[in-house]
């Protein structure tokens, strides 16, 4: 038996095969520019690898590619028949205060997704393609959804509530909700057994193309930087982060449309806004050393904004066990965990310059700091696949 999980995003699909009864990953791979005349498939087997250009027009074809590969790719192809594929994990990101867990996809489950897509437009639609492709393709594998959202259910009221009228919250479902969940989750389960507690206190940071925080206690999600949608919070590779609202309003009276508003909070701000080069960090991080100043004022915004997080989560989760870092900039960027972390020792988190380089999962705080610092990377489908096994056979992978 098999599972096989999918990540949609907008232009991209990645994908993982997991055996159920080892555990481990058989395949891994990623589509990249779905609909692009030069889409791009990287496979991976073993050690065995490979890369080709495709024609991938939609998700549906990506998905056939993806089961193509699969069951035809490598020397010895993880899959023999499409039939030892028993359960598909789906990563959705927004799932409203419906969902509280992961579910087995039903059609009913498939119409409130459906309605949440105006909440994520950027992601619940691609979600939804890729849970229909895999349903056509593979139609004898249940179907799980595992929501980015679900994770912060358990945040309290005076947390998750914005002071808008109430019937706005009521109606219309304006309140925070947070994603990344999936990411987080994962993160605090690993800081539990690395840190030998089962309950933590912990500030989590999923640093990447989307960057949010997430203050912990006793192992439960007590606030996040995100909200109603993935634009509040943390600067990002395009999205803006906090905002004042009034911004909207200034803009709605300048003329511009919505339609050009919401661009440019989501698809042309964040790093890419503030340096004009690139939303891709490690461009930036060239940028700067080359003296750039706009890539500087781009880093040192998103470092900032950061620390303002890091300050007001380590209230949340006080007395905190410990700060993680994930994500891709979180986990290669020994610079921004530098700047992140400097001058804290009073608060008691002592960073440890020489912990703070190399690769993989590592504590990079210093010995005797009362708050420990790691580096921990995200495994968001091996928790999808937990999931997913649960529901459809009640085993652990």
């Amino acid at each position: 038996m098999r599972i096989l999980v999918i990540n949609c995003g907008s232009s991209s699909i990645k994908y993982k095969l997991y055996g159920v009864e080892v555990g481990d990953c058989l395949a891994e791979g990623i589509i990249e520019g779905i609909g692009a005349p030069n889409a791009r498939h990287r496979h991976r087997v073993g050690d065995w690898e490979t890369a080709v250009e495709v024609s991938v027009t939609d998700y549906h074809s990506g998905v056939a590619r993806i089961v193509e590969a699969l069951l035809e790719w490598g020397p010895v192809p993880p899959v023999a028949d499409s039939r030892e594929i028993v359960g598909v994990g789906h990563r959705v990101v927004h799932g409203g205060e419906r969902f509280s867990a992961s579910v087995i996809i039903d059609p009913a489950v498939m119409e409130t997704i459906e309605g949440l897509d105006s909440l994520a437009p950027l992601h619940n639609p691609a979600n939804r393609a890729g849970i229909e492709a895999a349903g056509a393709l593979l139609p004898g594998a249940t179907g799980v959804a595992v929501f980015d959202t679900a994770f912060f259910s358990t945040l309290p009221e005076r947390a998750y509530r914005y002071a808008v009228p109430a019937h706005w919250w009521r109606r219309h479902g304006v309140r925070r909700y947070g994603f990344h969940g999936i990411s987080h989750r994962y993160l605090v389960e690993r800081a539990s057994e690395v840190l030998g507690k089962p309950r933590p206190n912990l500030v989590t940071f999923h640093l990447g193309a989307g960057a949010s925080a997430c203050a912990v206690r006793r192992g439960r999600a007590v606030d996040t930087s995100m909200g109603m949608t993935p634009l509040e919070g943390l600067v990002m590779g395009t999205r803006s982060g906090d905002l004042d609202p009034a911004v909207v309003f200034h803009l709605l009276e300048a003329g511009l449309s919505a339609s050009e508003i919401r661009r440019g909070l989501e698809r042309e701000g964040g790093l890419l806004g503030l340096s004009g080069i690139s939303s891709d960090f490690r461009r930036l991080a060239e940028a700067t050393r080359a003296g750039d100043p706009s890539a500087a004022l781009a880093v040192e915004v998103f470092v900032h904004r950061i620390r303002r997080y890091l300050g007001a989560f380590l209230v949340q989760a006080a007395p905190c066990d410990g700060v993680v870092f994930s994500g891709g900039i979180g986990e290669n960027s020994p610079e921004v965990r530098r700047r992140a972390l400097e001058g804290l020792e009073d608060l008691g988190l002592a960073l440890d310059l020489s912990r703070n380089g190399g690769e993989g999962e590592r504590r990079i705080s210093a010995a005797g700091s009362p708050i420990s610092a790691w580096v921990i990377p995200t495994d968001e489908e091996s928790l999808i696949a937990r999931d997913t096994v649960r529901l459809v056979v009640g085993g652990q992978v």
